[in-house]
């Protein structure tokens, strides 16, 4: 199976370098400090206007895995004017406060986003039991990516972690290997089954998310995949 390399891009610029360093698809995100939260409007449409490649943009109010009712209902009106501009998928996931999937806060998202597919964002690493939240998310609509790290700790701490849910994959439903994604996790990652991949840090220059991101870098990651698929 092919494989396929999503790259952060919080700017149009962002985006800009990591299509021309051979990025498949990007997640458009916003505050970083925060962990990503959803982006601005017209930033979206920009880069829809700028290139062809899929984003899936993030929902996303807070820095936790958390939401409250007003939270969820500025975030559904979010959805539907992202997806007015080009958003053409979603990224998110929301816990209860016990660790459980918040299926309250997940079925408004995705009856907002429709008919758009989505991600199970890094909630799932942060989950009181990862393979409760895995089955319950494969029972709700349209959901076609989930990104892990294999733990809260992300790469490389729980690489191996997340190589052995490897054969939790369906058809319909992959792993998203990121959180931390450096060029040699890759071989071992492919090596399980897992051929979506998702760079931030390291696609950045000098790997500091406060700097843009780095053509050169997504270029090495691109070849890493590309030689692992070899």
């Amino acid at each position: 199976m092919v494989a396929t390399l999503e790259v952060i891009a919080t700017s149009v610029e962002d985006a800009v370098a990591a299509a021309q360093g051979g990025a498949d698809r990007l997640e458009v995100t916003w505050a970083l400090e925060a962990d990503g939260l959803t982006p601005p409007v017209a930033m979206v449409a920009e880069m829809r206007e700028r290139m062809d490649l899929p984003l899936r943009v993030m929902l996303r109010s807070n820095a936790g895995f958390t939401t409250d009712a007003r939270e969820l209902a500025n975030l559904c009106r979010d959805a539907e004017a992202l997806r007015a501009v080009g958003a053409v998928a979603f990224v998110f996931g929301f816990l209860t406060p016990a660790g459980k999937l918040d299926l309250r806060a997940m079925t408004a998202l995705i009856a907002a986003s429709a008919p758009c597919p989505w991600t199970l964002h890094r909630a799932i690493d942060h989950a009181a039991d990862a393979r409760a939240v895995w089955d319950a998310a494969q029972k709700l609509p349209r959901l076609d990516i989930v990104l892990s790290g294999g733990g809260p700790d992300g790469l490389p701490a729980t690489l191996g972690t997340l190589c052995a849910r490897a054969h939790w994959q369906t058809s319909g439903v992959r792993w998203l290997a990121g959180g931390g994604l450096l060029p040699e996790h890759i071989p071992p990652l492919r090596a399980a089954g897992i051929t979506q991949f998702h760079a931030g840090r390291f696609a950045r220059h000098g790997q500091d998310w406060d700097q843009p991101v780095d053509e050169a870098a997504v270029r090495q990651l691109r070849r890493a995949l590309d030689s692992a698929a070899e």
